[in-house]
Formats: structure tokens, sequence, C-alpha cells
């Protein structure tokens, strides 16, 4: 049971960070505004917690334009990928782990 948690990644501690990597696990990709409506967060808060995940080179930032306007769409990388599948993994081995047996 030592060292439960040492899998757990600090980057996944924020539920805003949680939220992003989750939205991006299950699609391939996603616009700033779309990501901004899920999580129901303001810009700066976003803004701030995407970098945090970029500077770690958890997600990719893609910055297109649609006719004129400027579009940024954000993916994640296979390192943020792995980082977030070993996170999950840690925290089903958390729970799975204080579950009480039958005979307790």
């Amino acid at each position: 049971m030592k060292g439960i948690i040492e899998n757990l990644h600090k980057a996944f501690d924020n539920r805003v960070r949680l939220g992003i990597m989750s939205a991006l696990m299950v699609n391939e990709r996603m616009d700033f505004n779309s990501m901004k409506d899920l999580l129901d967060i303001t810009d700066g808060n976003l803004a701030s917690h995407l970098k945090a995940l970029e500077k770690e080179d958890f997600i990719l930032v893609n910055k297109t334009f649609i006719g004129r306007k400027p579009n940024t769409s954000y993916q994640t990388t296979p390192t943020g990928r792995k980082a977030f599948e070993n996170h999950l993994n840690a925290l089903e081995k958390l729970i799975s782990s204080q579950q009480m047996k039958p005979d307790e």
C-alpha cells in the first residue's frame, strides 16, 4: 500500500485541468470556445490552465483562421494521453484498495 498515490500526477489535481484532459481524451480536438462552454469557466481561467498543460507537453495548441477569424484548438499529445491514463489507473487502484472486503 506504500506509495499508492505516487502515480497521481500533480498537473491533474485541479478540477479544470482534469476537465480539459477528460474532454480532450474523448474528442480528437476542441476549440477554445467549445471548451469554455463545456467547463463553464472564464476565458482567463481556461487560458491559464491550458497554458499549464501545454507547459507540461500534455496538449498541443493549433492556431488557424476560419475565414478572417482566428480559431484556436487543442489536442492531447502522446505524452499527455499516457500521463492521463496513468493518473486514471492510479485513481482506480486507490479506490479499489479502499473497498470493504465481504468479511469486514
